[in-house]
């Protein structure tokens, strides 16, 4: 489809945040807290007109703003809570529908941008949460409380056989579990969030990313003290493994702040008794509780949910994008002032995140959320998609210049 850029306009909301006061006291459980470095902010969008859908493409169910050049439509609607998403090795969208308990695969084999199927390739998987393909084709999927695979695809490319890979995961709390693959693909990295807001968990296993061999044998805490990872991934190119982390509730609006880290082995990121690398836990840390833990690469406006990650590695973007990374936010539920919904930018040089950018905001109006992203991936074509498990819809988002 030829896009003409002089028929496209692509509107911006201004979204900004509150201003936060920084060295505030909050006063929790009968202890003190003290924060004395600043609040994280972000950069909102400029304000200019508004967007336009090009023809034969979906537009979205209300305007999203993104910064001149871009345009947003869906890509495949109807969907019962997507969650995360991966690339198959035909180049095609996959994605865990966790409301319909399946695996679907989204073929756009005429590349016009619109899915042109909804093709269930797992049926009665038990609340799916994310999937990552092997080396061999095979499909890891995270449930709950265990990891499948499957193998096998018949002639319209449906599973004949699953297995369990790892039994007996940690169930409930945050149950969602995040299956990666190391680059070499010797090592299967799952995420396990805590079991409560703020606790000492009884398994090690809980509020850590946990390694595996690919049989499923092999486990080893591979990093701890991460209340709730949802979104682990590897920086393309390089044997660094990022995480997004949302931080615990009941501290406030503003603290503490969800974060991005950089997650080597053996490294404590301090749950429950330190958060952020910085603030000491009112229930259970104390004045050395912050001794040994490693500080995040990025920190969020607390409450916005970071999810899913991905760095750019399409060239469908201007290549001042190239390996840059984006973060959806899922949105807060415990905040006096509702943040979040949207998906946020940051700009890598030499490896190091810079400030937090508004890339696509607009699922949050007056207050309310019509939607909530999930995931982000970088597709083979080199849109950017993203996961809505509020709309039940998967976007597009992509180039047509100024």
């Amino acid at each position: 489809m030829q896009l003409q850029h002089h028929q496209l306009r692509v509107g911006i909301w201004v979204l900004g945040l509150s201003a936060i006061v920084a060295g505030c006291t909050l006063r929790l459980g009968g202890a003190n807290v003290v924060n004395d470095a600043p609040a994280p902010t972000t950069i909102p969008l400029a304000e200019t007109a508004e967007p336009i859908t090009p023809a034969g493409l979906i537009p979205t169910q209300k305007p999203i703003a993104l910064p001149p050049g871009f345009v947003i439509s869906v890509f495949a609607q109807g969907l019962q809570e997507p969650r995360m998403m991966t690339l198959g090795p035909d180049g095609q969208l996959y994605v865990a529908e966790r409301g319909a308990n399946r695996i679907l695969r989204l073929p756009d084999l005429n590349s016009d941008g619109i899915a042109d199927a909804l093709q269930v390739v797992a049926a009665e998987v038990n609340r799916p949460s994310s999937l990552a393909f092997y080396r061999d084709g095979s499909l890891y999927v995270g449930l709950t409380n265990r990891i499948l695979r499957f193998s096998e695809p018949d002639a319209q490319g449906v599973y004949q056989k699953r297995e369990v890979v790892i039994p007996n995961l940690p169930p409930g709390g945050h149950h969602t579990r995040t299956v990666l693959f190391s680059p070499d693909w010797s090592t299967l990295f799952v995420s396990i969030g805590s079991s409560c807001n703020v606790c000492q968990e009884e398994d090690p296993r809980r509020a850590a990313i946990v390694r595996y061999n690919p049989d499923g044998s092999g486990e080893q805490i591979y990093a701890r003290g991460l209340r709730n990872a949802v979104g682990i991934v590897f920086r393309p190119g390089t044997d660094e493994l990022w995480a997004t982390n949302n931080g615990r509730d009941m501290m406030g609006d503003d603290l503490p702040p969800d974060t991005v880290q950089r997650v080597h082995q053996g490294d404590d990121f301090g749950w429950p008794r330190c958060h952020a690398g910085r603030i000491a836990d009112p229930e259970f840390g104390k004045q050395d509780g912050c001794n040994g833990v490693r500080s995040p690469e990025v920190e969020l406006q607390a409450h916005s949910a970071p999810l899913g990650l991905t760095f750019y590695s399409g060239t469908q973007f201007p290549a001042s994008y190239q390996g840059d990374l984006f973060v959806a936010f899922h949105g807060s539920w415990n905040r006096s002032v509702p943040t979040g919904y949207k998906v946020v930018h940051m700009d890598m040089q030499d490896g190091q995140p810079g400030a937090v950018q508004d890339f696509a905001v607009g699922w949050l109006v007056g207050g309310s959320a019509w939607g909530r992203p999930v995931d982000v991936i970088t597709g083979a074509d080199g849109a950017l998609y993203v996961s809505d498990d509020g709309a039940g819809v998967i976007y597009r988002i992509f180039y047509v210049g100024d």
